[in-house]
């Protein structure tokens, strides 16, 4: 408490000029006054020299403070919070002063409405339950004035509020410590949030900066594909104008078109009806081919007597592909096609080899013999246009049969003979 204050302070006081410094007086004990209480609140200085320090260090705040001394006595801003504090208890002891009643009004203003409050309160033991109850409130410096300057305010209750004020000082001193290390920490954890907080700025403004160009970007591509869109429009109207005056320059066309349509599908139709037809008599013919030789009953030989071989071509190496024929009678085929020294090569026309292999072996031929009595239609079709596209010479014969191909060879061989020309590409069916 600062009851005794022996501080030096730099001010003006009556007895020195502004720029002095100045001891300040001791302040003797002022004793509860024991004489019976009035109706009238006391004045800050009335009030003991013990509740001063209290008073002042609690009721008026130091920027308060420091204004009202600043133009009560002149004092300079370069004394510091104590020093003020311990002169303004000096003026406000004793008698009454300039300091003094600046500072009455200042807190009668400031807790007016404590005081009325309070000034509800009639007796003593009231009054200390009013205060006992105050001192759990936000607004203790209001209370704390009202009622150590209330009339019904005796000494018991004086040193009372007195002893609850310092330890609440007390109080509010280690509080303000641990507030002042909460703050401490506070202020460390907002500085990492404050860094957090920035990259996270950071990166939704990068997000938001890649959106906006996703959004450029898709708005280019709608602009632009709807140009696209006009412009097809564009040419769509052009087109039907240009079908509206032919139309109305040629009558007929549209009639014509679909006279021309027509056609072409009956066309188409009659084409696939040839090729059906085509089909069926091919697969009849094998029919036949087939029931002959089962009524014939007997295994196929080589009559090599039949047929001189000087009378068979001499084909020298060249590929021969032979298409058809009996799965018996193929060993006979290889031995007729290589004793005129050609190289054999065989495909069954689809019955159990595959059709798409067949284009490979006729371009590996030289001449091709088809046996149009014993393979598919899909395979006569392929063999019949492969060789007049590229010119190759093909036999077709009608049986598939040993002494068939025999004879094919022997007119083959006459052929060549008679003409004394390697074989040339045509057709001839046998």
């Amino acid at each position: 408490m600062c009851d005794k204050p022996n501080v030096l302070v730099s001010g003006v006081t009556e007895a020195q000029p502004a720029t002095s410094t100045t001891l300040l007086r001791p302040l003797p004990f002022t004793p509860p006054s024991s004489a019976p209480l009035g109706s009238r609140r006391r004045r800050l200085w009335d009030l003991p020299s013990s509740a001063m320090c209290p008073v002042i260090g609690v009721c008026v705040p130091m920027p308060l403070l420091r204004r009202r001394l600043g133009k009560t006595l002149g004092a300079s801003a370069d004394n510091d919070d104590y020093a003020l504090h311990c002169c303004a208890i000096n003026e406000c002891s004793g008698p009454r002063s300039a300091v003094a009643s600046a500072l009455q009004r200042e807190l009668d203003q400031r807790y007016a409405a404590a005081l009325r409050q309070f000034n509800l309160h009639k007796t003593t033991h009231a009054l200390a339950a009013a205060w006992a109850s105050a001192l759990h409130s936000a607004d203790i410096a209001g209370s704390f004035w009202a009622t150590l300057t209330h009339a019904r305010c005796d000494a018991s209750l004086q040193e009372q509020v007195l002893r609850d004020i310092h330890m609440l000082q007390h109080q509010v001193g280690a509080a303000n410590r641990a507030d002042l290390q909460r703050l401490e920490a506070v202020s460390d954890e907002n500085v990492v949030l404050a860094r957090e907080l920035g990259r996270v700025q950071a990166r939704s403004t990068r997000l938001l900066n890649e959106r906006a160009a996703q959004a450029d970007a898709l708005q280019a591509d709608l602009m632009r594909m709807r140009g696209e869109l006009m412009a097809r429009d564009a040419l769509i109207a052009a087109l039907n104008d240009d079908v509206s005056q032919l139309e109305a320059a040629t009558p007929g066309l549209r009639q014509q078109q679909q006279q021309s349509a027509q056609q072409a599908e009956q066309l188409r139709l009659q084409q696939a009806r040839i090729h059906e037809l085509e089909r069926a008599l091919l697969a009849a013919r094998q029919h036949g081919e087939r029931r002959a030789a089962a009524a014939a009953d007997r295994p196929p030989s080589l009559p090599v007597e039949s047929a001189p071989a000087a009378s068979y071509p001499n084909f020298d190496a060249q590929s021969v592909l032979c298409v058809g024929g009996r799965q018996g009678v193929v060993p006979i085929y290889r031995q007729l096609i290589e004793r005129t020294g050609g190289r054999f090569l065989h495909h069954d026309g689809g019955e159990e080899h595959a059709v798409g292999l067949l284009d490979a072996s006729l371009a590996a031929a030289d001449l091709v013999i088809c046996q149009t009595g014993c393979i598919s239609h899909d395979a006569y079709w392929r063999v019949k246009d492969h060789c007049k596209r590229t010119g190759k010479r093909c036999v077709f014969v009608d049986k598939p049969s040993a002494s068939s191909l025999q004879r094919a060879l022997g007119n083959l061989g006459s052929l060549v003979a008679a003409n004394n020309n390697p074989p040339t590409a045509n057709h001839k069916t046998l």
